[in-house]
């Protein structure tokens, strides 16, 4: 069966238009989320260039398990940490203390989110070529 880590990276690299797209129309948490899945995609792409599998949605983690011939700076695992944290809240109104998710995200967490996901993004692109 073929790899499709490409098609993973690709739909991560969609992912982040789509974050960049909300960000543009105001929609801050669906950007921080668009951001958070696109880097969760590319990590799990490069997961399946080395030809291993990768569960779960946790970026710092995926980004952690990938293999020791890839050296990871600690700094992406951080921006990863940051990106986790819109995986749920950004979604679900239960998951702050009141209001709805929009009410949470603005301007400095999408640009951020964006950012971040984008240099992860990038060190796959690399690690890929």
């Amino acid at each position: 069966m073929p790899s499709r880590a490409r098609d993973r990276f690709n739909q991560s690299l969609r992912d982040l238009e789509q974050a960049e797209d909300s960000m543009r129309a105001g929609r801050h948490e669906w950007a921080c989320f668009a951001a958070q899945q696109a880097a969760e995609k590319a990590v799990k792409a490069l997961h399946l260039h080395m030809g291993q599998e990768a569960w779960g949605h946790i970026v710092a983690r995926l980004l952690r398990e990938l293999p020791e011939t890839i050296p990871v700076p600690d700094r992406l695992v951080e921006q990863g940490r940051v990106l986790d944290n819109f995986y749920i809240p950004a979604r679900y109104p239960n998951s702050h203390p009141q209001g709805a998710p929009f009410e949470h995200y603005g301007p400095l967490q999408s640009e951020e989110a964006i950012r971040y996901a984008s240099e992860i993004i990038e060190f796959v692109r690399v690690q890929m070529a």
